[in-house]
């Protein structure tokens, strides 16, 4: 007699039911047969999802590597959420398998045993891809978050060489401004077309500047 306790239709037991059925061989080791048949269809189910977060994870690297653009930080977070909350789901399930692989379960068969030695390696694998996946996405973050920092220095950048270009024409009106008495360049005949020419020439200089150096 075999008991199974199931939260939600993850897994349904119907199918199972029916492909044992028709193959009746398969139900001479009792009660095993169902026991593995279960975790057989589990373990494949979980690598159809170890696929679904491969595919997840190769979007987000073509994304930051490829395109050399920051990509969401929250659809990053939750991905590697995903891998964390999944590796801790499959991992519980290695010590039973491992103890019914190495026949040391009671009324556990060598053949039986085999049977679950195959799962345990399938099993295995899909945690060997969780980790890998986890691993690329450590490798991705890092990158985006150098990709950021990278984006938030150009902007520091265009933000600075806009500030100097502006300073120089606000430094010299400031100067003006101050409304002395004895200014000699206030009664030139062209002393503000000078005075405009100049600023429009240093503002221009700063601009080529900075352009010339990739600040702007």
């Amino acid at each position: 007699m075999l008991l199974t306790v199931r939260h939600g239709d993850a897994l349904p037991l119907q199918s199972i039911r029916a492909d044992l059925e028709l193959h009746p061989e398969k139900l001479k080791s009792g009660p095993l047969a169902v026991l593995h048949e279960i975790t057989d269809r589990m373990v494949d189910q979980y690598l159809e999802v170890a696929t679904m977060l491969a595919e997840d994870v190769n979007q987000i690297e073509d994304e930051v590597f490829d395109d050399e653009i920051p990509a969401s930080a929250s659809r990053m977070y939750f991905v590697k959420r995903e891998l964390i909350e999944f590796r801790r789901t499959v991992w519980p399930l290695v010590e039973p398998l491992d103890r019914l692989a190495k026949g040391a379960v009671p009324f556990v068969s060598a053949d039986s045993a085999l049977l679950f030695a195959d799962v345990r390696d399938h099993l295995l694998k899909v945690i060997d891809e969780v980790d890998t996946l986890n691993a690329l996405m450590d490798a991705a973050l890092h990158a985006n978050l150098s990709l950021i920092q990278v984006k938030q220095n150009e902007d520091m950048r265009k933000i600075s060489s806009w500030i100097a270009i502006g300073a120089v024409p606000t430094m010299i009106a400031g100067i003006y401004g101050m409304n002395f008495e004895h200014m000699p360049e206030l009664e030139t005949q062209y002393g503000y077309y000078v005075v405009v020419g100049l600023l429009a020439a240093v503002s221009y200089g700063l601009f080529r500047l900075f352009r010339k150096n990739e600040w702007l």
